[in-house]
């Protein structure tokens, strides 16, 4: 079965200025609202809820206090949130309008992944910061949810010492976030396809950590995305699942792959967006991995439409309440 995680506090709102980023940052809302269009029983059976952000003690531990400490700076948040405007702006008002909801979201990805260890499969409405490093944060992702998810569950024994975890990206940007968070750390195996022509393109030692690294074609089609996943995806979870137990998948599903968006550089259709999903879900639930599920990345208005056509089919294929199993 599976478990939905949200809670309105992940929405952006910040004057109207917000909209100056390609990046929209009250998808999750809209995408909640999509969701119970089409199917509100289903949605509301399996909402979970996020009881409280993740506290800046608990941030310190996957990334440098010295790094939170720069956040302090207007200087640094605008850098890391891409937004120049604001330099201008006290740093307490950014804090609040912006890395409050992010910090709620990266509590929601910790909780979903206790709901995926539980029930199989859980999605968080947001998180998939997986360009923010342990030193210092880019690409609008400040922390890193990924790596206090792993951290969390290690800490509290629901991951076992040795237990290994699958990342599967498939933003259309690379992950290097989360290659240096795990540079180190054998139990924690990448797959990541991505356009290698965009940004981060500079960033070659985070490549280098890809355990199965899969550039992809500028203005990749639906089908050729298809056939490189199949041809890659099975291959990969097959090698690691037989090596030792894998304790949780942590997909990181960006929609920025869509023919529409500003920034991926891919073309895919919206149902190429959800095939492309239920087959990752599919790969992973088929080896009995339990997965939790990120929406990461996507610039285009019709995000929000992406993710809920993916919810709703997954809620449908794995229902949660009375008579679920």
């Amino acid at each position: 079965m599976m478990k939905l995680i949200y809670t309105r506090r992940y929405n952006i709102g910040f004057l109207g200025l917000e909209r100056l980023h390609p990046f929209d940052s009250r998808k999750y809302g809209r995408a909640w609202r999509a969701i119970g269009s089409v199917g509100r029983l289903l949605r509301d059976r399996a909402l979970v809820g996020v009881p409280r952000p993740v506290s800046v003690a608990e941030l310190s531990v996957t990334h440098d206090p010295s790094y939170l400490a720069r956040l302090g700076d207007p200087r640094e948040l605008a850098w890391v949130l891409e937004l120049p405007f604001l330099r201008r702006l006290p740093a307490w008002a950014v804090w609040r309008a912006v890395l409050r909801p992010m910090r709620w979201a990266v509590a929601g990805s910790l909780v979903a992944a206790r709901e995926a260890l539980t029930h199989g499969l859980a999605l968080n409405l947001s998180g998939g910061y997986h360009h923010a490093r342990p030193n210092g944060g880019e690409g609008f992702c400040v922390f890193n949810d990924i790596a206090h998810l792993v951290h969390g569950l290690r800490t509290a024994g629901r991951l076992a010492p040795d237990d290994r975890v699958v990342y599967v990206d498939l933003d259309a940007h690379q992950g290097n976030g989360v290659c240096h968070h795990f540079r180190s750390d054998p139990r924690v195996f990448l797959y990541d396809a991505f356009n290698p022509h965009i940004y981060p393109a500079h960033d070659q030692e985070a490549r280098r950590r890809i355990d199965c690294a899969v550039p992809l074609p500028d203005h990749c089609t639906g089908g050729e995305y298809m056939r490189l996943l199949n041809l890659t995806l099975p291959g990969f979870l097959d090698s690691v699942c037989r090596s030792g137990r894998v304790g949780l998948a942590v997909y990181n599903a960006g929609t920025d792959v869509f023919a529409g968006d500003t920034l991926g550089g891919l073309n895919l259709t919206a149902a190429d967006v959800l095939a492309r999903d239920l087959y990752v879900i599919e790969q992973l639930r088929g080896r009995v991995v339990p997965t939790v599920m990120l929406l990461s990345g996507g610039y285009s208005r019709e995000s929000y439409r992406l993710v809920a056509n993916t919810a709703v089919e997954l809620l449908r294929r794995y229902p949660t309440g009375r008579g679920a199993g």
